[in-house]
């Protein structure tokens, strides 16, 4: 019927002719083929229909602007192309050939929402009669109508990708938003980048401890538990080395165990081999992402951190004093 119009307003009494005529055709085929269908186009159907749809369109093209005879055809085809396109970007982003079968498409999705199939065929029919409108309002290209147009047709497909809540462009969105977010992301990495570096050269206990806690005073995490473990051939440690350390961002670790959280453990490892206890790390359930590049964590840390114990926990106990620090520090037995 858009091309009836369009034909109508170009002059073109051959298209006029040939688009209403394809129009009662495919009426009369849809009084069988409405839900619950009798009769159904098939490939052979649906491709003579698409063939007839893209001659008319080329043949009123010849008489129109160029813009008008680009952005009509586009625009009132505006849910095929649509679901092919959201099915070629699913498939191409997922990993799968985009020829493969699937069942989300937009009917698929409609029906996982709880649409009965007629009230899914109605939304569609609804869908393609508000695009054929939109492209009605091309026919008079101005600077307000074309703006608006356009504007109603995005606002439309972002809306409506939002609800039919598509795995894959979620996933795109997070990626976004940690692009948005990455120089935080750079900010917190270089602070345990940082942190490796100067356990390399930390000389006693106390500059091992104040080196973790302003690593992850830094960062996203909320809190960690330091477990040392005393092996054969140390020299004697005094009693506040001989425990377990907390450090949290809460006035108490009771705090912070009282939240929802999940917990990152560091088995703190020498590089020659030697196990030097445990590193806890913890961090409170949040909306927030983790802006911090995990692997950075559980490569290049745990081992600096082991080899920073290892060394200052076979000094003499003279150059491990009680630690003074700003943040909380809560000690007990092991």
């Amino acid at each position: 019927m858009v091309f009836f119009v369009v034909s109508l307003v170009d002059h073109s009494w051959l298209g006029s002719l040939m688009s209403v005529t394809l129009a009662g055709a495919i009426l009369g085929f849809l009084r069988f083929n409405f839900n619950p269908a009798t009769i159904f186009l098939g490939d052979s159907g649906s491709l003579f229909i698409g063939f007839m749809l893209s001659a008319l369109a080329l043949a009123g093209a010849q008489k129109a602007p160029t813009f008008v005879a680009v952005a009509i055809p586009v625009v009132s085809f505006g849910l095929p192309i649509l679901e092919t396109l959201l099915s070629i970007l699913r498939r191409m982003i997922s990993g799968r050939p985009i020829f493969t079968a699937d069942r989300e498409h937009i009917h698929h999705k409609l029906l996982q929402m709880g649409f009965s199939h007629r009230q899914v065929v109605i939304v569609l029919y609804a869908v393609s009669a508000m695009f054929a409108m939109l492209s009605l309002f091309l026919l008079w290209p101005t600077g307000s109508t074309l703006g608006l147009v356009l504007a109603v047709v995005g606002t439309g497909i972002w809306l409506g990708v939002q609800h039919l809540n598509y795995l894959e462009f979620g996933e795109l969105r997070r990626v976004a938003q940690r692009t948005m977010d990455q120089r935080q992301i750079v900010i917190n990495n270089l602070s345990v980048r940082r942190a490796v570096e100067e356990l390399k050269v930390a000389g006693d206990f106390n500059q091992v401890r104040s080196v973790v806690v302003a690593a992850f005073d830094s960062n996203d995490f909320d809190g960690f538990e330091l477990h040392l473990k005393s092996l054969p051939g140390d020299q004697a440690m005094s009693s506040e080395t001989n425990r377990h350390f907390h450090w949290s961002k809460f006035p108490h670790m009771a705090a912070l165990s009282n939240e929802p959280s999940w917990k990152l453990t560091l088995d703190l490892v020498t590089t020659s081999n030697r196990h030097r206890g445990s590193l806890v790390i913890y961090r409170i359930y949040s909306q927030r992402d983790l802006q911090l590049d995990v692997n950075l964590l559980i490569s290049e840390f745990p081992f600096a951190l082991a080899d920073a114990l290892n060394r200052v926990l076979i000094m003499p106990e003279i150059l491990m004093p009680a630690a003074q620090s700003d943040k909380p520090f809560l000690a007990a037995n092991l």
